[in-house]
């Protein structure tokens, strides 16, 4: 059974009631977000993740599968990540394309220009996590709650009045499914930075979410904290040359 199919089979009320007694039995705030999160889902089955529950799962077995899933994400954050050397090794022949156009490039430049690239490649994949943890932490006395875990489907906040808002870092990264399931609702979209030029859309979300306090400063000085206070988040391969 599927996470739709549980809530379809349990109604909406019974499903919010069961959500809440996992969550409280699992140890999750469920007055923290978990309640205002799931009930987006609960009464609008589009927003329904569709990669949670097997085919013998009961409607209790499902929820509680959402209800860990969320709490994942959460303790999943970039504060509190530990995060992967990239799995993969660098192709050689990305090495010797760069030393042919730059051939002033010895083997020690090229080298660090490889781990440099994949350095930042980390750095990318953490980005979002600290963007939305940054948002989480600033937004939350707004009334807004963090969807933690990917656990509504092309929403990542949502509102106690049940307005959403999907976030993405650059405006080129949406995906067409994403921006597919919007059409013809009442999600809100925001981008912190344009892809083809330094913009920052600071000033919309403050209207969007009607604050005054987010500003790409304070972004950046909650990504230096968050990398202070936990290295872990960013993976840096031993043999990279740039780590100290």
């Amino acid at each position: 059974m599927k996470l739709k199919e549980a809530i379809q089979s349990l109604g909406v009320e019974s499903a919010i009631i069961m959500a809440r007694d996992i969550a409280r039995s699992e140890g999750v705030n469920w007055e923290g977000g978990a309640k205002f999160v799931f009930s987006v889902i609960a009464h609008d089955l589009e927003r329904v993740p569709g990669n949670i529950g097997g085919k013998n799962d009961s409607e209790k077995v499902v929820i509680k599968k959402w209800i860990l899933k969320y709490q994942g994400g959460y303790s999943g954050r970039a504060s509190q990540r530990i995060s992967n050397p990239p799995g993969t090794v660098a192709d050689p022949i990305i090495e010797k394309i760069i030393g042919s156009r730059l051939e002033n490039l010895n083997d020690e430049d090229l080298g660090k220009i490889t781990y440099a690239h994949r350095l930042g490649m980390s750095a990318e994949n953490i980005l979002g996590l600290i963007l939305e943890e940054y948002l989480s932490e600033n937004l939350i006395g707004y009334g807004w709650h963090c969807a933690w875990g990917e656990t509504v489907k092309s929403v990542d906040f949502v509102h106690e009045n049940g307005s959403l808002l999907q976030i993405k870092n650059r405006s080129n990264s949406e995906n067409s499914s994403s921006s597919a399931v919007r059409d013809g609702t009442k999600i809100e979209k925001w981008y912190r930075i344009k892809a083809d030029r330094v913009e920052y859309m600071w000033p919309e979300l403050n209207r969007i979410c009607g604050t005054t306090n987010l500003s790409e400063d304070k972004f950046v000085e909650f990504v230096q904290r968050t990398l202070t206070s936990n290295p872990d988040c960013l993976a840096v391969e031993n043999e990279n040359p740039w780590k100290a």
